[in-house]
């Protein structure tokens, strides 16, 4: 007779969690892609494609790199790059749907600076990071093994560039100077190599007592507001477009710093912590759905919105309920992988 354990790794391949999970949260939740975008068939395929594709092959190819969050950011940034520059085109695009005062504010040699810059860091966190993290928390027993096999990589691989392929041909008409096109591709690949370089396992945990994890809470949530007060409240204030490049670059510096300190901490082995610094980081959104389904400046239609923020916070609470109720070991010293 099979295990509990094997029982309960059979009901879902934690793959598929990831696939729907990361568009889910990248559009549907940070309500780039309302319900009614969304669930349409073609957005939830086209999305799927595109989200859903690019976690899972960060998380395989950082696990078969023997990697740990370090080499996950490097990826996410690079998926952001395909996403953003490669497929969308927002990085050059000055008439980008969702730019706002960022189509002339930052604007120099053809790129949108401050937005190429604030949506890397968007996608590499919401698109990338908090998916995976959350799906690893959901699955402990699956995090020291593959989900998909060398097969299912290729396919995955194949889907994702077609989809950008489609992307790039018929979501817009509007056409990148080759030169700066051809630089992000090289951009993108840089970051692929250094991470592959790069990939080791986090440190081990220092041997301290753990606080509670509203620390963790406030600090993702703290987080959170002071990323989004940077890319879409500064910019309206017109401060200098170096300053504010600097500001986000010393963020994303701070980011780092604080990152690499909390992975050497016992708090970024506990799955309860980890959780609550993700919980953080997504309230902002969750807070902002119901405001934004009553945005009468909103072109699109955002009905709905509110009941996304609320099926957002229930489902953390019932991760949050699982760990309760079935206590699960600390992750170990190699970290999420």
């Amino acid at each position: 007779m099979k295990s509990e354990t094997s029982k309960t790794k059979m009901r879902i391949a934690p793959w598929l969690v990831l696939f729907f999970l990361a568009p889910a949260i990248g559009e549907l939740l940070s309500g780039s892609s309302p319900p009614a975008e969304f669930f349409s068939p073609f957005g939830l395929t086209l999305l799927c494609l595109l989200y859903g594709a690019g976690a899972i092959l960060v998380r395989e190819l950082t696990y078969r790199w023997g990697g740990g969050w370090r080499t996950v950011l490097l990826l996410g940034a690079a998926y952001a790059i395909i996403e953003e520059g490669l497929m969308v085109k927002s990085w050059f695009d000055p008439g980008w749907m969702d730019l706002g005062v960022l189509g002339d504010y930052g604007r120099f040699a053809g790129v949108n600076w401050v937005w190429a810059a604030g949506l890397t860091v968007y996608h590499t966190v919401y698109s990338i990071g908090l998916p995976i993290l959350l799906t690893t928390i959901l699955f402990p027993a699956r995090r020291d093994e593959p989900w998909v096999d060398r097969r299912g990589l290729i396919i995955l691989a194949g889907l994702l560039a077609a989809d950008v392929a489609v992307g790039y041909l018929w979501m817009t008409p509007y056409r990148p100077p080759a030169v700066a096109y051809l630089l992000a591709a090289i951009g993108t690949a840089v970051l692929i190599w250094i991470a592959r370089r790069t990939a080791a396992p986090g440190p081990a945990p220092e041997a301290r007592p753990l606080s509670g994890p509203w620390r963790m809470f406030i600090l993702g949530l703290g987080w959170a507001i002071a990323f989004f007060i940077q890319l879409w409240a500064l910019p309206n204030t017109r401060v200098p477009v170096l300053a504010l490049l600097a500001l986000l670059a010393a963020f994303g510096w701070a980011s780092i710093a604080l990152g690499k300190r909390l992975e050497s901490g016992a708090a970024f082995n506990s799955p309860r912590h980890l959780l609550a610094l993700a919980s953080g980081v997504l309230t902002f959104f969750i807070l902002l759905a119901p405001l934004q389904e009553m945005d009468p400046s909103r072109a699109d239609n955002t009905a709905g919105m509110s009941v996304v923020g609320a099926t957002a916070a229930l489902f953390l609470l019932w991760i949050a309920w699982r760990l309760r109720i079935r206590p699960r070991p600390e992750i170990p010293p190699r970290g999420m992988f």
